[in-house]
């Protein structure tokens, strides 16, 4: 580790080896050279004077990147990728004359970053997957485990643990159907040449239409994509930085939400994130458990929602064919998003697979606030029991005013139950009221809804998504 200069922690401290390789010089310029041999073998097959010969020098080097030649070359010249085609062509003699061919610079560096997109893509659904997964069983555990509901974060109707980790599955699922359809419709930009217009081509090819329309088709099959752009400029529109980064937003949204319900609940004491036996909670009050996982996840979150708006701003001014000012903020943009979020889901995975619950506290919370929830019911019975309803009802509303009180005021329990017992016009005793305190009477369909979801839609993905399933998260700090 560097300790005289700026390392960022998005490599340092939050994001995996794995992510980190996919935005790596190796990943980057191994990947211009296999796009150099795919040009070269595509106009070798549709009749240019290129010799097998040529091809495997290429090949032979494609892995062996000579950086300090292309280094040393960009002093001179000021320009990344005639440096490395200048390198490469240092190890090819014999090829030299016919890398990038017919090609302007877009053609490797932009067909790359749609590769890297496409690569970083494919690791961020497998890590969502996983957290669906998790979260799934975690649901699927706690699916009748009945606790208070928060609309405005105010007691409410009673829900169960289950269903309100089914509405985070929900938001992910949302997150990875979304990530499918962009994956699934990417496209590589393809060789079009310095406006688009493939006019170096015309040349190379003397006119023949035919022969230029299989380049970009021929290409694309060569690395792994079904199909090129049908138009561009010099480089493929900026507004597919934006779709990618808009994935990338949505499943922070989606973190970030998740993340404060668990802050919440780890504050009442009902739900906890994983606590090690040695971490320290605090450097001054040792008795502190704090959801420091759950806050970082809300952090790194944050910083990808606000990222997304560079891809969008920089596609928004964007003048006519191409302008440069793009290329530093997407050095900067989608890799830092990509790593964030990697990040992320590493932590959310790592939270969920050893997420605590309190069961007796949220028994306690419950039965503090149930006596007034099951009040509807409560004078259901006592008007089976002889009693007028609009009567009922208007000493319910007095007696639990007066039991709001209690609790607010003079910091006593929620008594009134008492209050109703002692009260002929119900004609219930106390234990005929504590009989109908059973939390799971009031939880709804939240067990049945939570089944549903998980053995349907949540089943549905997973199964679907197998191949991806039994990853497990290690975080750095």
């Amino acid at each position: 580790m560097s300790t005289d200069r700026y390392v960022s922690p998005l490599s340092e401290r939050y994001a995996s080896r794995e992510m980190q390789y996919i935005f790596s010089p190796d990943m980057k310029f191994r990947t211009w050279r296999r796009l150099w041999i795919a040009l070269a073998e595509t106009e070798k097959e549709l009749g240019l004077p290129i010799t097998d010969e040529q091809i495997a020098e290429m090949k032979e080097h494609a892995e062996d990147i000579n950086y300090e030649e292309a280094k040393a070359r960009e002093k001179v010249v000021r320009h990344d990728v005639m440096s490395h085609v200048y390198a490469y062509g240092l190890q090819c003699p014999k090829a030299k004359g016919i890398i990038h061919l017919g090609a302007t610079s877009c053609y490797v560096g932009d067909n790359t970053d749609i590769i890297v997109m496409r690569e970083a893509l494919l690791l961020v659904r497998k890590k969502l997957v996983n957290v669906i997964a998790s979260l799934a069983s975690f649901a699927d555990k706690y699916k009748a485990q009945p606790t208070l509901a928060f609309t405005h974060f105010q007691p409410a109707q009673p829900t169960t643990v289950g269903k309100r980790a089914a509405l985070w599955i929900q938001e992910f699922m949302m997150d990875l159907e979304d990530l499918e359809y962009v994956l699934g419709t990417l496209k590589l930009l393809g060789s079009k040449g310095t406006t688009g217009t493939q006019a170096s081509f015309l040349e190379l090819f003397e006119g023949d239409q035919e022969t230029i329309d299989r380049i970009d088709p021929m290409i694309a099959e060569k690395m792994g994509f079904d199909k090129c752009v049908a138009v561009s400029g010099q480089t493929y529109s900026r507004k597919t930085d934006t779709r990618v980064l808009n994935i990338l937003a949505g499943i922070a949204a989606s973190a970030h939400k998740m993340s404060n319900d668990i802050r919440l609940l780890q504050h009442l004491k009902e739900v906890e994130e994983p606590f090690e036996k040695s971490q320290i909670g605090s450097s001054a009050m040792a008795y502190k458990r704090n959801p420091m996982r759950s806050e970082r996840i809300a952090s790194l979150s944050r910083f990808v929602m606000v990222d997304a708006l560079n891809p969008a701003i920089t596609s928004a001014s964007q003048w006519f064919e191409r302008t440069l000012d793009d290329s530093a903020n997407k050095r900067l943009s989608i890799p830092e998003g990509f790593l964030a979020v990697d990040g992320i889901l590493d932590l959310c995975l790592n939270v969920t697979e050893g997420l605590v619950v309190y069961p007796k506290v949220l028994h306690s919370h419950l039965m503090a606030e149930l006596p007034f929830m099951a009040t509807e019911n409560i004078m259901m019975d006592a008007v089976k029991e002889g009693g007028d309803r609009q009567e009922l009802h208007e000493r319910i509303r007095e007696m639990s005013m007066e039991a709001g009180r209690n609790v607010k005021e003079n910091g006593l329990p929620n008594n009134l139950l008492d209050l109703i017992a002692g009260d002929s016009a119900f004609n219930l005793t106390k234990e005929q009221l504590e009989a109908a305190m059973d939390p799971a009477r009031y939880t709804g369909r939240a067990k049945e809804q939570t089944e549903a979801f998980l053995s349907g839609e949540v089943r549905e993905v997973l199964d679907s998504h197998k191949e991806l399933l039994g990853l497990h998260a290690e975080i750095s700090v």
